[in-house]
């Protein structure tokens, strides 16, 4: 666990981060993209952040990639490359730079580690973890085949190294259907993301069997939730991730993964949405789509929002947290992944 309290001595040595106006004013371009969800007091405070990472970043050879659950400080701030799991995985492979930092989950500096062994993967907070990357494990999978013999697995990327490299094929939000389909057994396991799964199966010829898991942010939602919402504010557009019960799916207009949602929005421009998914999905979105008001609810992933402005310029500035995967491991695992990337580029997706 890092002591913030010898964090910030160490970083108040070293930068001038102190609230600022000047830096503020000096910053209005990058603040232009989040103005609406972030005030001018709080971009004063963010602003010697942003300018000190981004400077840092051309000095250390470095990128960040942003996943769309970061705050939008994070994401519209320091974010070289941006998306969701898909778009981030792909982009690690892409990059040229010695090192890559992952604004988001451990799972995901773990895919970047697999796909770019040669690059230094550093991680602001080794304990953003994720409820479903704990889930389950190697002998999970090891389970499952014992119970579908010869059944293909098709694991969620929100999954360990160790778990990839159990799987025959890793798959994202957006593209698990497409996958799934693609396999040539009729009986295919899915894991670790239960709901995922049966909203997966309820579109698909194949028999969908699942590893009973879930997302601590999208499994609160609830049907009653988005009906409730309905009566009280009508005419909303209602628009789901995969990963809630089937149920809330069926009663949202819409479901995507949070590529597929910022896609939907920005083509369809209700006037009035709500994303029943992680907070700052709508808060990044919120200033490229002024003619759309986001209203709540709101799940917050506190895993996420260990990520902080703070956190990224301390492991930039000495190199702390580099994530690790063991070779043999990461070897399998990156099978897996690349299975993945080609199979949705065959696709087309």
């Amino acid at each position: 666990m890092l002591n913030l309290s010898h964090v910030r001595s160490v970083l108040s040595d070293c930068y001038d981060l102190a609230p600022s106006t000047e830096v503020a004013e000096a910053t209005s371009d990058i603040y232009a993209r989040m103005e609406r969800v972030v005030t001018p007091p709080d971009w004063a405070i963010y602003a010697p952040y942003v300018k000190a990472i981004n400077a840092l970043k051309k000095e250390r050879n470095a990128v960040i990639l942003g996943h769309n659950y970061m705050t939008p400080e994070i994401f519209h701030g320091v974010s070289d490359y941006v998306g969701d799991s898909l778009q981030i995985a792909m982009k690690a492979q892409e990059v040229d730079a010695e090192v890559i930092v992952q604004a988001g989950v451990h799972f995901m500096a773990e895919t970047t580690k697999i796909l770019c062994p040669e690059k230094t993967v550093l991680m602001p907070d080794m304990e953003a973890g994720c409820s479903l990357a704990e889930s389950i494990t190697a002998d999970g999978i090891d389970e499952m085949r014992a119970k579908y013999p010869g059944a293909p697995v098709v694991t969620y990327v929100n999954t360990t190294a160790e778990v990839k490299a159990a799987s025959d094929i890793c798959c994202t939000s957006s593209n698990a259907l497409q996958i799934v389909n693609a396999m040539e057994s009729d009986t295919v396991i899915m894991t670790p993301d239960q709901f995922l799964a049966q909203n997966v199966a309820n579109q698909s010829h194949k028999n969908v069997v699942y590893w009973p898991g879930s997302c601590i942010v999208h499994e609160q939602y609830t049907a009653k939730d988005l009906q409730d919402f309905r009566e009280w504010n009508p005419g909303t557009r209602l628009i789901a991730h995969p990963e809630c019960p089937p149920d809330v799916v069926a009663e949202a207009d819409f479901s995507g993964s949070t590529s597929g949602i910022i896609k939907y929005v920005t083509d369809e421009k209700p006037q009035k949405a709500m994303l029943i998914t992680e907070c700052s999905m709508a808060s990044n979105i919120a200033d490229e789509l002024p003619e759309v008001d986001f209203v709540g609810p709101c799940n917050m992933c506190p895993y996420m929002k260990k990520i902080s402005l703070e956190k990224i310029l301390w492991v930039l500035h000495t190199g702390e947290n580099e994530v690790l995967v063991d070779p043999d491991v990461g070897t399998k695992a990156r099978a897996s992944v690349q299975a993945m990337i080609d199979m949705s580029r065959k696709l087309g997706l």
